[in-house]
């Protein structure tokens, strides 16, 4: 009876402790592939970074990881991102392009076996090898932070991606406002002078339409004085004509002018003869 309540447990170690080895192993490759991810995607967000330093010359940051773990691939970043910059500004840029590219297939292809990883765990909690509330909360907890890991990676991919639109809009709009100011300056240094010489013919056009009208008011007012003078001629020679047609009157304003003249003869004499008497009379 001892023996055969023996045999049985002797035959389950086996199996037991194999699940628990599976079940460790699949724990060691998650948390391995876990902190591979945490640093690649430090050093993907700082390549993001300097990326975006280097081209639009502001301090654009992405954050840590979800988690905070960001003093753990610290180290791992400096070192792999140590010689991007080195370059001049086409090369730097080129490489830190194709760091970036390098840098999130790596991160998608650790976060696809990762997610491979999470599955194969579900599938052996699923077979009830060990049946208890430590390995759902560990499997659980492994899965929260393959989903943290897959909203930061896709949170800096897409920071990346229009950190990249606004570059290529903000350089476009500059190379266009270039090329208008290039247009601009050479069209004015070839229009100089003729803009100068327009001007100065403008300004000689002006003079001498000021000339003229100054011209034509002295015509207007010549013209004028020669239709004033001929309409005093005309009065002049139509009284000399009544004259003449009429010798009574002219004969009555020859008497009329005689009689004045000799009126003022008169008049003329009273008033010397009462000035004499009058100094004679002072004199005496």
């Amino acid at each position: 009876m001892a023996a055969q309540g023996y045999m049985p447990v002797s035959r389950r170690e086996p199996a037991v402790t194999s699940s628990a080895t599976r079940w460790e192993d699949l724990r060691k490759e998650a948390r391995h592939l876990e902190n591979e991810i945490d640093i690649k995607l430090v050093s993907f967000s700082k390549l993001g970074t300097s990326q975006d330093l280097s081209s639009l010359s502001s301090g654009a940051s992405f954050g840590g990881s979800a988690l905070g773990r960001a003093e753990a691939g610290a180290a791992g970043v400096d070192a792999g991102t140590g010689g991007v910059g080195g370059g001049g500004s086409s090369s730097g840029s080129d490489g830190r392009t194709d760091a970036l590219n390098t840098t999130g297939l790596e991160i998608e292809q650790l976060l696809a076996s990762l997610s491979r990883v999470n599955d194969a765990m579900s599938e052996y909690s699923q077979r009830g090898a060990v049946p208890n509330s430590a390995l759902l909360h560990t499997m659980q907890r492994h899965r929260d932070i393959l989903n943290d890991y897959e909203q930061e990676f896709r949170k800096t991919r897409s920071n990346i991606v229009q950190t990249r639109e606004r570059e290529d809009l903000l350089n476009s709009v500059q190379r266009d406002i270039n090329s208008y100011h290039n247009q601009s300056a050479s069209a004015s240094g070839r229009r100089r002078p003729a803009d100068y010489y327009l001007k100065e013919h403008q300004h000689l056009n002006s003079s001498h339409q000021m000339v003229e009208d100054q011209l034509g008011l002295v015509v207007a007012t010549k013209e004028n004085l020669m239709h004033q003078r001929a309409t005093f001629s005309n009065i002049t020679s139509r009284v000399s004509n009544v004259f003449n047609r009429f010798p009574v009157i002219n004969n009555l304003i020859q008497r009329i002018n005689v009689r004045k003249r000799r009126d003022a003869i008169i008049l003329g004499s009273v008033i010397s003869v009462c000035i004499i008497l009058l100094l004679l009379q002072v004199l005496r």
